[in-house]
């Protein structure tokens, strides 16, 4: 079972009635001030953490005085708008007093199926983590359609973790983990701890959308478990309701833990496998031999370009003798390339007009 205090990159899931008081749709100030210092602990001993937050809809409802019911899309988008920045604020107000620096990041469920827009949302939060911030995503609600519901930001952590490479993700929720039936109706039901395999029939366990479990989002966070442990990802479902949340789960908290099922740049390297070339790097021996060795492709290293594609589409490394030594995502598109290729990374700006990213593809975006 996977330990909290063993994560290199962790990501953290807070559901919006963790965060928002139900009855008054009040922040729970001193709730979240419990959560800052757990991330303030888990932070000094080296962990990157990310934060995946619901609440900006919650929070802007009670501003603005809506009915706790369920909102016409313009009213959620509304509300949306109005309480992200009551989320932002809040958020920056408790992490400060730690030292903590925070970013804003607002993304949805596409941004991954886009593989230009998903090597930017990475190279984001890859800069911010660099630079010690803590990033907090939320969903863009306020130009989300069918994506406003209840749940979607399980997954949305989900993929947040499989972007940023995280080995651990923790949904904070309103349950203590999976059960094997409704133990609000089955008095037999029981806790399960550890879930090496996702079957068929731990998906049932989390019922479907009518169901009182689930309603509490136990299918989406299956479903986000699926998503997390395939990319390497170890994921726990506790309750978040205590302050100090991730204390108690360090310290033997009741939890379910997926387990992962490969590592996370194991599987990164399956997803860029799989994928069709649409141009070439053609690489003289100097560079092939540096690229062998673990390094980034950079542009000095590269004599010839094929093929017409943009950033962040998948391109074959050739060698000068012909053979192909790997496949990557590409940072610039052909044009881009073609312009910078056989140049220092310390010309990029002079030649392109901007200041570039220094390899043509990063070491983490390409399979040998």
């Amino acid at each position: 079972m996977a330990a909290l205090k063993d994560a290199k990159r962790l990501v953290v899931k807070i559901g919006s009635a963790l965060l928002v008081d139900a009855k008054t749709g009040k922040l729970r100030r001193a709730w979240l001030e419990s959560l800052a210092a757990d991330v303030a602990a888990i932070r000094k001993r080296g962990t990157d953490v990310i934060l995946v937050s619901s609440g900006s809809i919650a929070l802007g409802r009670g501003v603005l005085g809506l009915p706790v019911a369920a909102l016409p899309l313009e009213q959620s988008q509304a509300a949306a708008a109005v309480g992200q920045i009551q989320l932002a604020r809040a958020y920056e107000e408790v992490l400060s007093p730690h030292g903590i620096i925070t970013a804003q990041v607002l993304v949805t469920l596409e941004d991954s199926a886009d593989r230009r827009r998903y090597l930017n949302a990475r190279a984001t939060m890859e800069t911010l983590l660099g630079f010690g911030v803590t990033p907090i995503v939320n969903e863009n609600d306020t130009v989300a359609t069918d994506e406003i519901r209840f749940g979607d930001n399980d997954r949305l952590a989900a993929q947040v973790a499989v972007t940023i490479g995280a080995d651990q993700l923790v949904l904070l929720s309103d349950v203590d983990g999976l059960y094997t039936a409704n133990p609000n109706i089955n008095k037999d039901a029981h806790h399960i701890e550890i879930v090496d395999v996702i079957t068929a029939d731990i998906e049932g366990m989390a019922g479907d959308a009518a169901s009182a479990l689930s309603k509490g989002g136990m299918k989406t966070k299956v479903m986000a478990a699926k998503v997390a442990t395939e990319a390497g990802c170890a994921m726990a479902i506790t309750l978040g309701t205590p302050l100090n949340p991730m204390s108690l789960l360090e310290n033997g908290g009741r939890a379910t833990w997926f387990s992962p099922q490969t590592d996370p740049q194991a599987a990164r390297k399956r997803w860029i496998a799989t994928m069709k070339p649409r141009g070439a790097y053609v690489l003289d021996d100097g560079a092939a031999k540096a690229m062998a060795a673990g390094k980034s492709l950079l542009p000095a290293g590269v004599v010839k370009i094929e093929g017409r594609f943009g950033r962040g589409d998948p391109v074959t490394i050739r060698g000068m003798a012909g053979i192909a030594l790997g496949l990557g995502l590409t940072r610039y598109t052909s044009d881009e390339a073609g312009q910078i290729m056989g140049r220092r990374s310390d010309e990029i700006e002079a030649v392109l007009g901007y200041k570039g990213r220094a390899a043509l593809i990063h070491r983490d975006d390409m399979v040998l």
